[in-house]
């Protein structure tokens, strides 16, 4: 899983294409249900440039596992395409979107 551990309490995942994206996303949510303090995540989605209605489903289920650990989530470079998707299914307002990774771990450390 291309998942780089950015600091002890911040994971940066960078998501890919199908088949990859499903790879990535079933051993994160494993995770998040093993760890008994789970990290921030940031979710870079620079690399996906296109998703299905399965991609938004597991990143659904990241969320409800994301906040039943109390973990803060923040999705972040999705594609032209990817956002438009995002609009059209109006989850642009369930998700935290930041401009970028950079963006977003300042977000993350500013919270702690």
């Amino acid at each position: 899983m291309p998942t780089e551990r950015w600091s002890e309490d911040i994971w940066i995942v960078r998501l890919q294409n199908e088949p990859g994206f499903s790879d990535d996303i079933h051993p994160l949510l494993q995770r998040l249900g093993r760890d008994d303090a789970p990290p921030s995540l940031v979710i870079d989605l620079s690399d996906v440039t296109s998703i299905n209605s399965s991609n938004l489903s597991q990143l659904l289920k990241l969320r409800k596992a994301a906040a039943d650990h109390d973990v803060s989530l923040r999705m972040t470079s999705p594609s032209n395409a990817v956002w438009s998707v995002f609009l059209m299914t109006g989850l642009d307002k369930v998700f935290p979107f930041t401009q970028d990774t950079a963006t977003a771990l300042a977000e993350l450390q500013i919270k702690d």
